[in-house]
């Protein structure tokens, strides 16, 4: 597939095929593609979880869902045969640059103006989503509640050095993906978003 046609045709997917697992070896793929994501001084401070029995998943959703009935967003996504979460370093970039090549002898956050750890594991996610529409694959990137963090963290016994960036679905697409209501929105043009030379100046 053209790398053209692959950004066009990427879209969250919210509904999977629970019979169709993804193969081990477009797995691989999946996660090969995603360490060759750019990362601030190629400190590569990502790690990612990989979850893909039926066990793992359950305990995945039993700790990070709302209690009650699932809504059918819930429902959809559950199906998902694969689910990939990238987690992100920080102590890994505050350690790399206070190497000798990079000039700062401390490890102070304060130089950092945006937390690049979490960038950087995006930008992996990112290539996860990519790698899925080449595959014919279908996937989603979605958010751990904030208060489910924790006992995520004690389910799957994630070190306090890293932290869930989000999650990533993975599986064929089922009958009853549907797109989402947001994209009445529309997409924003390029006149509304680029701003050539100074703030304000589109073209």
């Amino acid at each position: 597939m053209e790398f053209a046609d692959v950004v066009r045709r990427r879209r969250m997917v919210r509904d999977y095929d629970p019979d169709r697992p993804v193969p081990p070896e477009v797995r691989e793929r999946l996660l090969a593609h995603a360490i060759r994501a750019p990362s601030a001084g190629f400190t590569q401070g990502w790690a990612f979880l990989v979850l893909e029995s039926p066990e793992e998943r359950d305990l995945f959703w039993s700790v990070t869902a709302s209690d009650g009935a699932p809504d059918a967003w819930l429902t959809r996504m559950r199906r998902a045969p694969l689910l990939v979460v990238p987690l992100s370093s920080k102590d890994a970039y505050l350690d790399r640059y206070a190497e000798p090549d990079k000039g700062w002898t401390d490890r102070d956050e304060a130089r950092w103006p945006v937390p690049y750890w979490d960038v950087d594991a995006g930008m992996a996610a990112l290539m996860v989503l990519l790698t899925a529409v080449d595959e014919g694959l279908g996937a989603c990137l979605f958010g751990i509640p904030a208060e489910r963090v924790d006992p995520f963290r004690d389910a799957f016994g994630i070190p306090a050095t890293h932290r869930p960036v989000g999650v990533v679905s993975v599986g064929y697409p089922g009958d009853g993906d549907r797109r989402s209501p947001s994209l009445k929105r529309g997409r924003r043009g390029l006149d509304e978003v680029v701003h050539r030379g100074r703030w304000g100046a589109a073209g």
